[in-house]
């Protein structure tokens, strides 16, 4: 089995223990900070998936949102959200999903968005990216007026809100709609297998970013920060979608959040 497909099994077998095992509920509950929650779920389940990983690759590296496993220069760097969308899961709105992206030498060579309601597995790699094994690829619409846009709300660093809602009265007043699932993997999932004409958020961790973004990328898509520069793992920041949809966002949101 090539190391792709243990990755797969590998989240997998993180649902069925993790999740199954818990009947979709949470048994303990605490705040890392205002509106940020974080549950049993999310703990065990990276504790599971850092070990499995271990494994996979040993003497690898970890970037993990509770942090577990260590970070050190390894060849190898794991970055994962165990549970991105815990507020929906807490709340049983069915938008939340495992994120696990690998990179080398700090370059992503493959990401991984598991979307545990629907049993979606997104994934890609340098040849591709799928959903289920199926080929996809972002959408192809050239007009603003014609997309479907996501984002998710500030909510804990409002230093930019201001800006961001500027960004969003535009979007709502000259797209068909927008849509905040509170998911940000989930969402660039959407944007890789084209639900989604594109995503913008600001406020986000690596571990949020770092798998979506990639599937975006090897389905078609573009991906930068506001500065329509690279640093979208961790610099905060992301714009992601089909490349003329997101050059014409990425203007606007500049403009805005140059003020």
């Amino acid at each position: 089995m090539d190391i792709i497909h243990q990755i797969i099994q590998t989240i997998k077998d993180a649902k069925k223990e993790i999740f199954d095992a818990s009947h979709g509920q949470y048994h303990s509950l605490d705040l890392k900070g205002l509106n940020q929650l974080v549950t049993n779920v999310d703990l065990t389940t990276e504790q599971f998936l850092v070990e499995r990983f271990k494994e996979i690759l040993p003497n690898s590296s970890f970037i993990a949102e509770e942090n577990t496993g260590e970070q050190t220069d390894a060849e190898f760097q794991w970055i994962i959200d165990p549970l991105d969308g815990t507020t929906n899961f807490v709340h049983q709105i069915p938008a939340y999903c495992i994120s696990v992206a690998l990179q080398q030498h700090g370059e992503t060579i493959a990401g991984f968005v598991y979307e545990i309601n629907r049993e979606e597995m997104f994934h890609a790699d340098a040849t591709g990216a799928w959903l289920n094994g199926i080929p996809i690829h972002v959408t192809d619409t050239p007009k603003m007026e014609d997309t479907l846009i996501a984002t998710g709300f500030p909510y804990y660093d409002f230093e930019h809100v201001s800006a961001y809602l500027k960004v969003l009265e535009y979007r709502m007043k000259n797209t068909r709609g927008v849509r905040r699932l509170g998911s940000a993997a989930v969402d660039l999932a959407y944007v890789a297998c084209g639900r989604f004409d594109a995503f913008y958020e600001v406020g986000l961790s690596a571990w949020d970013v770092a798998a979506g973004a990639y599937i975006v990328q090897q389905a078609g898509g573009k991906v930068s920060d506001f500065n329509q520069g690279d640093n979208f793992i961790f610099g905060g920041e992301i714009i992601a979608g089909n490349p003329l949809i997101t050059k014409q966002l990425q203007e606007v949101v500049k403009q805005e959040f140059e003020k």
